[in-house]
């Protein structure tokens, strides 16, 4: 696939990582090559950056933090704008940019592309609303107050799945909190990113406040290694595994950085008899099969109660029926492909375990050209089944018919991980005693979609630390200092 022939701008497809405002090969010069998901024909080849390259971009981002953290924030402010402003005139490029690199068809990119752009205009507008605080004093003789400065040198590792939006969830509060920011986005997606920073570029952003660094699997342990450990950086923000989070953890605590972890996640999908069966079915297709299934709080445990199950069993199966598979370019797609062989491989294991292990499939249940896999519907479920103990990740609903409220929050909660939920019942006290009852960081109550730029998003137990987007988000770039004035 010739990816520039479905753009306006082709100058935004970059073959060479950002650092310190130029646009670099890596120090060895090796690369490595980008595929479309759908094909697995190569659409670009960007640079291998190792652990040299990756002390280069942190020298960078330290030597350009004295300058950005000066501005005022309403500086600051005003260059995110104007950053915000690019990408909105390049928004159908970069959306055609995460089409053809990740996948998912192209109407659901440009969803991708507000979504993260909401991002910038938020963070630029919050930029200006750093505040603290004057306490009261005990002492007659003394004055306390609090400011908020802006914590250093941050490092965000970003996952496939979401590009551009992940990506801009994390720069830009560091952005407008007044750090500076090295980022490590995923060695499927990396075109996304580079994108993202020729346009940050164009916006003004200063040289080294915003760097981004391309390597493989193999380069992107020893880049990650060195971003974790430099003294330096003093923030990591990571979205991915729960297993890599806990290696970045270790690898930080030996200069105490401050993380912000978005994990695994193993949302519930809880179906009560009371629900609106039309809703639960859309707002069920709606969370577990955008990016065919490929979203950290899509569900991946339907609990669908006795007297409602049949019904939702049936309706979703034909509404997974009428979903078109194909390249993200073609008109009428409404699902893409599995981001590549490893993800595809790990669907058909769960479906081939969930039937030896006495699961039905309803509907689906088989691959198709490529890395296609049709959307799925089993029941039978069991919580022995590999799909109900580890994540999917692609495009199969696997369902479990329950009794009574207090065996669904049972069920629900069994978890390690505590991202998101799903509740559908129309009974206000239930709706109450479930969502405090769940333990997670997110609950959608009669909502298949709950992610936006003014809540805060992140979970807990194994499913992370610290929140992303909101006015809460800022905060995680900010260290807080307090100031004690004696009036003698």
């Amino acid at each position: 696939m010739t990816l520039s022939k479905h753009l306006q701008d082709p100058s935004l497809l970059k073959n060479r990582y950002l650092c310190d405002g130029q646009w670099r090969s890596a120090l060895t010069e090796s690369v490595f090559a980008v595929d479309d998901p759908a094909t697995g024909a190569t659409i670009a080849s960007v640079p291998n950056a190792d652990a040299a390259d990756a002390r280069a971009a942190i020298d960078a981002a330290h030597r350009a933090l004295p300058a950005w953290r000066a501005l005022t924030g309403k500086e600051r402010a005003r260059r995110m704008r104007a950053w915000y402003d690019l990408l909105c005139q390049h928004a159908g490029d970069l959306a055609a940019i995460i089409a053809g690199e990740e996948g998912k068809p192209l109407a659901e990119a440009r969803g991708e592309v507000d979504y993260g752009l909401s991002f910038v205009e938020w963070f630029a507008e919050e930029a200006k609303r750093v505040n603290g605080d004057v306490l009261q004093s005990p002492a007659a003789d003394k004055r306390l107050v609090v400011i908020k400065q802006p914590i250093g040198v941050c490092v965000s590792i970003t996952p496939w799945n979401f590009p551009l939006a992940m990506i801009t969830r994390k720069v830009a509060p560091a952005l407008a909190a007044g750090c500076t920011i090295v980022v490590k986005p995923a060695e499927q997606t990396p075109l996304t990113a580079l994108a993202l920073g020729e346009l940050a570029m164009r916006a003004g952003i200063p040289a080294g406040v915003l760097n981004i660094l391309t390597a493989d699997s193999a380069n992107s342990i020893k880049v990650g290694e060195v971003l974790t450990t430099d003294p330096r950086v003093a923030h990591v923000s990571f979205t991915g595994s729960t297993e890599v989070g806990r290696i970045l953890m270790r690898q930080s605590s030996s200069t105490v950085k401050k993380l912000a972890l978005e994990l695994g996640g193993h949302a519930p999908f809880i179906v009560f008899d009371d629900a609106d069966l039309e809703a639960a079915v859309t707002g069920a297709c709606m969370s577990k099969y955008r990016n065919a299934g490929q979203v950290c709080i899509a569900p991946n445990r339907f609990y669908v109660q006795a007297g409602i199950h049949d019904r939702f069993v049936a309706a979703l199966a034909a509404r997974s029926e009428a979903i078109r598979l194909g390249n993200a370019f073609e008109e009428g797609v409404t699902m893409g492909p599995l981001i590549d062989d490893q993800g595809l491989n790990k669907v058909r294991q769960h479906v081939e375990d969930a039937c030896q292990r006495g699961a039905k499939v309803v509907t689906g249940g088989k691959a198709g050209e490529g890395r296609f896999y049709a959307p799925t519907v089993m029941t039978g479920v069991t919580d022995e089944m590999l799909m109900f103990r580890e994540e999917t990740f692609g495009p199969v609903i696997g369902i479990v018919r329950f009794e009574t409220e207090e065996q669904a929050l049972a069920l629900a909660n069994h978890a390690e991980y505590g991202l998101a939920s799903y509740v559908y019942t129309r009974d206000l006290s239930r709706v109450w005693r479930i969502a405090e009852g769940l333990e997670f960081g997110m609950v959608g109550i009669n909502a298949g979609a709950i992610s936006n730029e003014v809540a805060p998003f992140g979970g807990v137990k194994q499913s992370g630390l610290g929140r992303e987007g909101s006015k809460y988000g800022i905060e995680e770039y900010l260290e807080l200092k307090y100031l004690c004035m004696g009036l003698s």
